[in-house]
């Protein structure tokens, strides 16, 4: 039951991304990087850290064992949570979509026993934790979901009908 809840947050997040890329798409440049007076300043910067994020989580899970989804060029790069990627959103459209789909067969990968296993890391502090990697998989699911939310408000600001945040309906079209 456990791997089916992974499998439902991962292909979730994956379709919302999605969803909610079909809009970030249709904004302007002016739009993508406009400002607002919050934490992160801009759709564009919100996304640099949600994808910024994911991507040290996929990386830290390759220390776990040998998953064949993490294992390939694609984590050679290093990159800091602070730091604010491509040069436009359709780069970012392409590049979350490459690492949504990696994410979804990084799930398919997992077992039972795994879930369980201990992840040794230090944040972007340099603080050393050891978490369950159940746990720290909820962690990088409900993060993302966090920060749509406020490109959801951002784009509500500016004017931009978008309903992309529930996972009810999502649930109820997967196979149980």
């Amino acid at each position: 039951m456990e791997e089916y809840n992974y499998n439902l947050l991962a292909n979730y997040n994956r379709d919302v991304n999605c969803f909610m890329n079909s809009i970030i798409q249709g904004i302007t440049s002016e739009e993508w990087d406009k400002q607002f007076p919050c934490f992160y300043k801009s759709i564009h910067e919100v996304c640099s850290h949600i994808y910024v994020s994911d991507f040290n989580w996929l990386k830290r899970f390759k220390s776990l064992k040998s998953f064949k989804s993490l294992n390939n060029n694609f984590f050679d790069k290093t990159y800091n949570f602070t730091e604010v990627l491509f040069s436009n959103n359709n780069e970012y459209i392409t590049m979350r979509l490459e690492l949504d789909n990696i994410l979804i067969n990084f799930i398919k990968e997992i077992e039972t026993d795994d879930l369980n296993k201990i992840l040794n890391y230090s944040n972007s502090k340099g603080i050393h934790f050891e978490k369950r990697m159940g746990g720290l998989l909820v962690h990088m699911f409900n993060h993302e979901t966090h920060h749509r939310a406020m490109i959801s408000i951002y784009l509500e600001m500016m004017g931009k009908e978008n309903d992309y945040n529930s996972i009810l309906p999502f649930i109820y079209k997967q196979k149980a």
